[in-house]
């Protein structure tokens, strides 16, 4: 099984794979990103240096067992969030997810940084398909989605209520293929 590049640029960030020196510049700006994050991203609310070094070691351990492909993004040396390739949702299909530090939402970020996401994707053999998923609540994640020209395929009530506290428990699953996707052309990305 083949895995995507270390390392993506994008319009106005840059994608490296995550390292264990990362621990300072990641603990420090998911502590930054709290009051951001709490509400949607259910693994905020138990953060701490340990926490963050597991999910460093473990970050690593998935991209050598090619099931998840996760990134820093950075923009200069600055960590402003993580993004990443997820080998969850079947054969043929990632799944991708993306979070960025506060100071540096509403710039164009998160689509720039999905954008790579989704275009590295799509050169690994064998994908057909690539999604996003989030709770109805967060707008945020939607536009994201809509941005790039993603459809959305569904929603359902979460099978387990929500699972943050921002969340009203609704999924909501966004869709581009490889025959049909049209992501990034409005942003002008090849």
């Amino acid at each position: 099984m083949e895995e995507p590049a270390e390392s993506l640029a994008a319009d106005r960030v840059a994608l490296r794979r995550w390292r264990g020196t990362d621990l300072d510049a990641l603990h420090r700006a998911i502590d930054e990103s709290l009051d951001h994050l709490l509400p949607w991203m259910p693994w905020a609310a138990d953060h701490g240096r340990p926490q963050t070094a597991a999910f460093l070691a473990r970050v690593h351990d998935e991209w050598e067992s090619r099931q998840t492909f996760a990134y820093a993004v950075t923009s200069g040396a600055a960590v402003i969030g993580g993004c990443g390739l997820h080998r969850r949702i079947g054969a043929g299909g990632l799944e991708i997810g993306y979070w960025i530090h506060p100071r540096w939402t509403g710039q164009g970020h998160a689509t720039a940084a999905a954008a790579a996401l989704v275009r590295e994707g799509f050169r690994l053999t064998g994908i057909d398909r690539i999604e996003i998923h989030h709770d109805a609540a967060n707008r945020a994640s939607g536009a994201v989605a809509r941005r790039l020209g993603f459809t959305e395929v569904e929603r359902f009530p979460a099978p387990e209520g929500p699972a943050a506290p921002g969340e009203v428990g609704v999924d909501v699953i966004w869709r581009t293929t490889a025959d049909g996707r049209r992501v990034g052309r409005q942003l002008g990305l090849p």
